[in-house]
């Protein structure tokens, strides 16, 4: 394990674990961050001066911004300069270091800085390099910038999403940016599953366009399609492809928002019941999705004449799964999460202590931690380049005089 870790640092199920970052914004970074929680020690590699635009994004608290704390939590901050071929050098020496290498920028600019497949494999032969691009380094618009709603909306989620009388709908955060993050990480693990099993290991290049995990998880678009000829539609809360025969949003007496779900036999009987409806008419599956928009209507005008709390104690009651939708406030107040232990406060040197999401998901025999917000720019510069790579003073010293750090 590197020197210099503070309590907590390095805890969790990836502990020594070595991973540098050429990456900004959500995407790249945030498949650092699942890393970092668990106990890699992941270096986010910023320009000097400016450092990763992620910094100035989002609401401030006298200045400070918020979002970076979180997003660059758990990690070391140096900066370089990789337009320098002596900025470019340091780079390669990284890489050499690394276990895993995340990069986002265009596969040109990689080429031309060395930090493509194949430079980072002749620097390291085992390394794993997640890269994360608009389209994908293989494909004709390789070189094209994206974002992540561009991939979300190429990937068939934001026309499945909102009502059918209204237009497409992009989720309310970084989705697209969100499940690149979750799903490289994802699959950096099954690599390293792999160079841990596999004597003959070469390296691995995951390769990921922006709208390719979102567009996986919608399992049931293209076969649908492709078997029946149909493009599934928007449908509100009830899914263009639901589950079962009750699934929706209804509004309660005191103006609150419950969402139901039932998504079996059984369950959606269990709504019948609950509306005192016929249950030989929804006996079976068939009765039930043939009758859905009768339980809608039943359902709805049911939750209108109800507060809230009543609502859910009938559903409780009822075996019927329902929930209250919750904005940032309930969260923060919510028991459950409370009894989770899925807010935790952290010391930032800034803002003093500040909430944020716990290590998601919970190890109970090695939990990961959070050891700190997001670092201030170069932070971890005399860390990283000295101990970590070996520079001494002097040589540190002409590279920041040069602007190269």
């Amino acid at each position: 394990m590197p020197k210099d870790h503070p309590a907590g640092a390095g805890s969790g199920q990836l502990s020594g674990l070595k991973v540098v970052e050429f990456a900004h914004v959500v995407a790249g970074p945030l498949a650092g961050s699942m890393l970092a929680d668990q106990g890699a020690d992941v270096v986010h590699v910023e320009p000097p001066g400016t450092g990763d635009a992620a910094r100035s994004m989002g609401p401030r608290r006298e200045g400070v911004p918020l979002w970076f704390k979180v997003a660059g939590r758990n990690k070391r901050s140096v900066t370089l300069d990789l337009r320098q071929d002596q900025g470019r050098e340091l780079a390669h020496r990284l890489v050499a270091w690394a276990d895993v290498v995340i990069v986002t920028f265009r596969p040109g600019r990689l080429r031309e800085w060395g930090l493509d497949w194949e430079g980072v494999h002749r620097l390291n032969p085992k390394a794993v390099m997640l890269q994360i691009s608009g389209y994908g380094a293989t494909s004709s618009q390789a070189d094209q910038p994206g974002f992540g709603k561009m991939g979300e909306a190429r990937s068939g989620v934001v026309h499945l999403t909102g009502f059918p009388d209204g237009p497409p709908v992009h989720t309310g955060f970084s989705h697209g940016d969100a499940v690149n993050g979750l799903m490289g990480a994802y699959a950096v693990l099954a690599a390293l599953h792999r160079k841990a099993n596999d004597p003959g290991f070469d390296g691995e290049w995951i390769d990921l366009a922006l709208f390719e995990p979102l567009f996986r998880l919608v399992e049931w678009q293209v076969i649908v399609h492709d078997q029946l000829g149909t493009v599934p539609q928007r449908s509100g809360n009830q899914l263009a492809i639901a589950p079962a025969a009750v699934i929706n949003t209804y509004r309660s007496m005191d103006g609150q928002w419950i969402t139901v779900t039932s998504a079996t036999l059984r369950s959606v009987l269990n709504v019948v019941r609950l509306l005192g409806l016929p249950e030989e008419e929804f006996a079976t599956v068939e009765q039930q999705q043939a009758g859905r928009g009768r339980l809608d209507d039943a359902l709805r005008a049911w939750v209108s004449e109800r507060p809230t709390a009543v609502c859910l104690e009938e559903f409780e009651r009822c075996e019927v799964v329902a929930s209250r939708v919750f904005d940032a406030a309930d969260i923060a107040q919510d028991p459950v999460y409370a009894e989770r232990e899925d807010i935790v406060t952290v010391d930032d040197p800034q803002l003093g202590p500040v909430r944020m999401q716990a290590v998601i998901p919970h190890f109970r025999q090695q939990p990961g931690k959070v050891w700190r917000t997001g670092p201030d720019l170069g932070q971890d510069n005399r860390l990283v380049y000295q101990q970590w790579l070996g520079l001494d003073d002097e040589r540190l010293a002409e590279l920041e005089q040069q602007g190269v750090v």
